[in-house]
């Protein structure tokens, strides 16, 4: 998993990845959030969604201790990363500050 992960993240392309938990309703309420993130954003952006039960070994390493945790990387390097939820609008704006 880690090999492929990394792989993800040292895409020039920017990633965010949101770590949640299938039993977390926050996690619940980003989800469709973040779909209209993508539809907005297009190509600019790759998102990617990892379980933390069932990628633990993961979640520990990038130090995820509540979820939704979610992080931006391009190249390999964390930009920025939160938790919680946030509105589709302050999502894009923090993506495409912290991307150009």
């Amino acid at each position: 998993m880690n090999s492929s992960f990394q792989n993800i993240i040292n895409s020039d392309k920017p990633v965010l990845i949101d770590f949640f938990a299938t039993w977390c309703g926050p996690c619940k309420m980003l989800a469709p959030i973040l779909k209209e993130v993508k539809d907005s954003l297009g190509e600019k952006i790759s998102i990617i969604k990892i379980d933390v039960d069932k990628n633990q070994d993961l979640a520990s390493m990038q130090q995820v201790r509540g979820v939704p945790t979610m992080i931006l990387y391009q190249n390999g390097k964390q930009l920025w990363r939160q938790s919680g939820v946030l509105s589709k609008e302050e999502l894009i704006n923090v993506i495409l500050e912290k991307i150009n």
